[in-house]
């Protein structure tokens, strides 16, 4: 039975970048070494790095000005870095879901932290709007969530606002243009539109650094990673040579004009379904709806049915679609890689479980 991967992360990924990055795993480059052991340092895998920056400077269309760095730790651990680089004495963050929420109490160590929005009294069903204003102009930096993958919820526009802009767009990169020049920094967990599991991807403007009223520990400071391309430490080489595999494929696939189109049309295709389907119902304000992640539950009168409707689901080769455990019900994740024939097949199954019960 041929599977569909909705998995919110580690996600899909296309077919020959898996395929392509298993062959240099095997031998990489004819060197009769795997890509798993080579060193870093080996001449093959400078070239590696330079197509990558390279690739994302291109498909985002990066300014000059900005450095391309990659780093281990995750999202998870630029929650702090970012502060410790950019906090001199205030920041303003929204609080558009959990990891928004987690980026705030890491930030706390460093300076004020000002909550310019929040929709946590909603259980995060919305975006936070209108909060463009409120955001004061003595501060550091304002920093937003782009994409909420435990809600489904999304923001799809650079915002316009007169302090310097910081974005997570872990579950989002690469998925639509953007504005870089109008961030200071832009990170992401590469596990959702651009690589296996172990790499993040940290975008920065170069006459931003260094302002920190810190001490920063060596590994802590953004100039060490430009500085050295990278390379100062061993960088995670099987999923940096991966995501130049999804790059290479981006660009051969329209860039991320048509990539754009896609996810639009994926979205559409589902939450139409979603809207039609008597057994359904999305959890997410309609103009807060995420592209990236899907989110929905059975109506209130069907409860009994979610258990039944997951079952029957990966009965027909649906893989991740159960919902986070904070929160329940379904989640079809549908990142880049995601292809049409899945999105109709999940669709598909939604209609003939209306139809048996």
């Amino acid at each position: 039975m041929k599977k569909y991967n909705f998995n919110a992360g580690p996600s899909i990924l296309p077919r020959e970048v898996i395929e392509n990055t298993a062959k240099q795993i095997l031998d990489f480059n004819g060197s009769g070494l795997s890509l798993m052991e080579i060193s870093h340092r080996a001449k093959d895998f400078q070239p590696v790095v330079d197509e990558s920056v390279a690739l994302f400077k291109e498909l985002l269309d990066i300014p000059e000005g900005y450095s391309v760095i990659f780093l281990g730790g995750g999202a998870s651990l630029q929650f702090m870095q970012i502060p410790a680089n950019f906090l001199i004495k205030k920041a303003a963050y929204v609080n558009s879901g959990v990891w928004a929420k987690k980026a705030i109490k890491e930030a706390k160590h460093f300076g004020e932290v000002i909550e310019v929005a929040s929709s946590a009294d909603a259980n995060y069903t919305f975006y936070p709007k209108g909060f463009e204003s409120k955001v004061p102009a003595d501060v550091d930096y304002l920093h937003i969530c782009t994409n909420n993958t435990i809600y489904g919820t999304e923001i799809r526009k650079d915002l316009d606002v007169n302090v310097p802009l910081i974005a997570d767009m872990s579950s989002d990169i690469m998925s639509r243009p953007i504005d870089v020049s109008k961030y200071k920094a832009i990170y992401a967990g590469a596990q959702k539109n651009i690589s296996m599991a172990g790499v993040t991807v940290i975008i920065v403007k170069d006459d931003e650094l260094g302002k920190a009223p810190r001490e920063l520990p060596t590994m802590m400071d953004y100039r060490t990673h430009v500085d050295k391309g990278s390379m100062f430490n061993t960088p995670p080489v099987v999923p940096i040579y991966s995501m130049m595999e999804n790059l290479r494929w981006l660009k051969k696939n329209g860039g991320l004009e048509a990539a754009d189109k896609r996810a639009q049309e994926r979205a559409e295709t589902m939450y139409t379904e979603i809207d039609r389907n008597k057994l359904f119902k999305g959890t997410v304000e309609n103009d807060s709806r995420s592209l990236m992640n899907i989110c929905f539950v059975m109506n209130d009168e069907y409860a009994e049915l979610e258990k039944p409707f997951l079952e029957f689901a990966t009965e027909r080769g649906m893989v991740g679609v159960k919902g986070h455990r904070s929160v329940g019900g379904f989640r079809a994740s549908c990142y880049n890689a995601m292809t049409m024939e899945g999105v109709n097949a999940l669709v598909q199954a939604m209609k003939d479980f209306e139809a048996k019960y």
